[in-house]
């Protein structure tokens, strides 16, 4: 098993593998099948339930859907030959700055 600071990478490397060795047994290469529309549906799927099991307050529930949502999204960058670590490069440079400005900084 893959320990906690790699499972991201792991995951991203078997949706890579699905996107290049599909199969018709994988739920992921079945996504990758019905192209960005069909991954975007799932992404917007999760987070509402994401939103539900929030508002419920399950602990348990935020998890599962979390880890859902998680996984759609790396299917995304996946799909669009994005790799995990150029989001944990943007949230790195982000890190430490408001909010508030960090948004304004960004080209209108």
């Amino acid at each position: 098993m893959t320990d906690e600071s790699d499972i991201i990478q792991a995951v991203y490397q078997v949706i890579l593998d699905r996107k290049t060795n599909p199969t018709d047994s994988s739920y992921t290469a079945s996504l990758l099948r019905g192209g960005i529309d069909k991954i975007l549906k799932k992404i917007g799927e999760e987070a509402t339930e994401v939103v539900i099991a929030a508002k419920g307050g399950a602990r348990d529930e935020i998890v599962y859907e979390t880890a859902d949502l998680v996984f759609h999204l790396l299917v995304l960058l996946g799909q669009q030959d994005i790799p995990p670590e150029a989001v944990c490069s943007e949230l790195r440079r982000r890190f430490g700055i408001s909010g508030i400005a960090e948004k304004a900084s960004r080209p209108a």
